[in-house]
């Protein structure tokens, strides 16, 4: 008898225990469906303060943002700091350029990154995102003898040289001595900040 009274006391803790712990759940559930409660999603037409604004990637099949790995097209005009235009983008032939794989200087497409079909924007362009600074080996003297004889030679005069690798390199006459052209390799642009008035018309 006592211990059937003994497994009888310790059934009835055990019970007891899992009374208050069903109680401590339900509670906690109470109180986390409350917390849910607060959190109501957000209703069309209108916004909460501090809410961030959702732009969705895309929309019906077409993508509606930039992003690494992306085919753009994009207008644009290029501009040097004084207003000279130095380059745009031809009327109906947009620039096609994939993003990442650094066909473009560093800046512009990074200006370009995150933009939103047809936004439109105009960023400023700093020297070591674009062409570089000028550098003065790039500034070289080329015997005449290693030109070809029917070229003119004039200062200004835009050189298209292949080299011994077979790339294809461009070089302005800055001299003309006796038996040597001095010829600068620099990019024209290089050592320039550039300004950009971009539009983002095509995304793939």
């Amino acid at each position: 008898m006592r211990k059937i009274k003994g497994s009888m006391r310790l059934s009835l803790i055990i019970t007891g225990l899992f009374l208050v712990m069903g109680l401590v759940v339900v509670s906690g559930c109470g109180k986390k469906e409350e917390l849910m409660k607060e959190e109501e999603p957000l209703v069309e037409g209108e916004r909460k303060e501090n809410a961030a604004e959702i732009i969705p990637l895309e929309e019906g099949g077409q993508k509606m943002v930039v992003t690494k790995g992306d085919k753009v097209k994009v207008e644009y005009v290029g501009s040097l700091e004084d207003g000279t235009v130095f380059d745009r983008s031809k009327e109906g032939n947009p620039l096609l350029f994939s993003i990442g794989s650094r066909q473009v200087i560093p800046g512009f497409e990074q200006a370009v990154k995150g933009m939103k079909l047809n936004e439109e924007k105009k960023v400023n362009i700093k020297i070591e995102d674009a062409y570089g600074p000028r550098r003065k080996d790039l500034v070289r003297d080329l015997p005449k003898t290693s030109l070809p004889e029917d070229l003119k030679m004039e200062k200004g005069k835009i050189l298209r040289l292949k080299t011994e690798e077979g790339r294809i390199v461009m070089g302005k006459i800055v001299d003309i001595k006796e038996d040597k052209l001095m010829v600068d390799f620099n990019h024209p642009l290089a050592g320039k900040n550039l300004i950009f008035e971009l539009k983002v018309v095509g995304i793939e």
